[in-house]
């Protein structure tokens, strides 16, 4: 592995840091999702880095983007990341909803969606997950059937759930059951939908975090054009993969504590005998422990930009970063509210150590676990895709949908 920058990748380093630094501090960041002003300096923001090529860099110039190479995006996001800039609007947009659009959808759809998404002008979410459905995308019951005046129209009714961003999306893809005598991964469709429709109902979660991030979705006769679709009818399962390729690219790790801001922590932390908890014989360990962990993250991320440095795409490996990163980050998320005593209760993050860093990602991180794929899905992802290891038996390749067992 190369850990250091070539000489045209640091002059580009520079040059992201220096624009970095004349123009995100006066947006005052950060900003929390749930609060009323987080979507209009978001879109700010995105429309500030698109006017100066610094938004969806690896796109064509054609689409908006820069043309530039994965590295150069890569070192964008790591010299924005300390600004906490309010990016999260627009991940599932851009990382993967409008990257499915550019590869599925005819030309005038292009023309219409991407520029105002790099622009940060509209926002995408994705309708995948199912209340029946759980990690397995292939078992979606939402139903788009043929509009009976012949139009070519299609009525979408169903339910979705655990969708991020709805309830300030303005468009969305949605993965449908379109062909019910078919097996379950062979008679699915995709379609982009308009979230404002009078038949989409978008109903947050609230999470134990204090926030609504995720949805439920309720479409009732959702009447879209067959020029909404995305993909070829009955393919949406190789669409889907457009998708959640994009995906493991695109989500990392949950929750905003590391290892760094932990140890700052256990130095302002002080015990009754006066002592910082840093002095604690059984937290050095563990520290020790969580340090090997973030070295072995950072190396692994160090190896796929020598990857995408080369030119080469970065493969199914990737799922062994994320599925460490997240338990690592609840494991000492959890810890460090132990490690507070008192304050590790406290809601107020003017009163705690970090302004609330470690509370808040102790609430976030166990979703971050389910988010864009869980620990269970990525260990069959490293098993038989890294490892090699034979997949699980499946009885139900060529059972038709309709003849499934449920427990409705």
């Amino acid at each position: 592995m190369d850990f250091s920058d070539t000489p045209e990748e640091a002059a580009y380093r520079k040059a992201a840091r220096d624009w970095l630094a004349a123009h995100a501090p006066k947006h005052n960041f950060p900003v929390k999702m749930h609060e009323p002003d987080f979507l209009p300096r978001a879109k700010l923001w995105q429309a500030e880095k698109a006017a100066a090529g610094y938004a969806c860099i690896t796109w064509p110039k054609e689409w908006g983007g820069q043309g530039g190479t994965a590295v150069q995006n890569v070192i964008f996001l790591q010299e924005e990341q300390p600004y906490d800039a309010p990016v999260q609007a627009f991940t599932v947009g851009l990382g993967m909803c409008l990257p499915t659009v550019m590869t599925l959808s005819d030309e005038e759809t292009k023309q219409r969606f991407v520029g105002p998404g790099i622009r940060g002008e509209e926002v995408w979410c994705q309708l995948f997950s199912e209340p029946s459905g759980g990690s397995d995308v292939a078992s979606v019951r939402t139903r788009a059937v043929r509009a009976e005046d012949d139009s070519g129209d299609w009525i979408i009714n169903g339910q979705k759930v655990w969708t991020s961003g709805a309830h300030h999306a303005d468009f969305g893809i949605i993965i449908t059951r379109t062909d019910p005598d078919a097996p379950k991964h062979k008679g699915m469709t995709m379609f982009w939908v308009d979230m404002r429709d009078p038949g989409v109902e978008v109903r947050p979660i609230h999470q134990m975090s204090g926030g609504s991030h995720f949805n439920e979705v309720f479409l009732t006769e959702v009447r879209v054009k067959d020029s909404q679709r995305l993909g070829a009818v009955n393919e949406g399962w190789k669409a889907s993969l457009v998708t959640l390729m994009n995906e493991r690219l695109t989500v990392s790790g949950g929750g905003h504590a590391n290892w760094g801001q932990f140890l700052q922590a256990a130095r302002e932390v002080v015990g009754g005998d006066g002592a910082s908890a840093l002095q604690d014989r059984a937290l050095r360990e563990k520290l020790a422990d969580w340090y090997v962990q973030a070295e072995g993250l950072k190396h692994t991320r160090n190896r796929t930009m020598t990857a995408l440095s080369k030119g080469e795409t970065p493969g199914p490996e990737n799922s062994i970063g994320k599925l460490v990163l997240t338990t690592y980050v609840q494991e000492l998320a959890n810890q460090a509210v132990e490690m507070m005593d008192q304050y590790g209760i406290i809601a107020d993050p003017a009163l705690t150590p970090l302004r609330g860093v470690l509370q808040a990602a102790a609430l976030s991180s166990p979703g971050s676990r389910l988010a864009g794929g869980t620990d269970e899905i990525l260990r069959n992802i490293i098993a038989e895709r890294v490892l090699g290891l034979p997949g699980e038996i499946r009885l139900d390749k060529s059972v038709a949908f309709k003849d499934l067992p449920t427990g409705r």
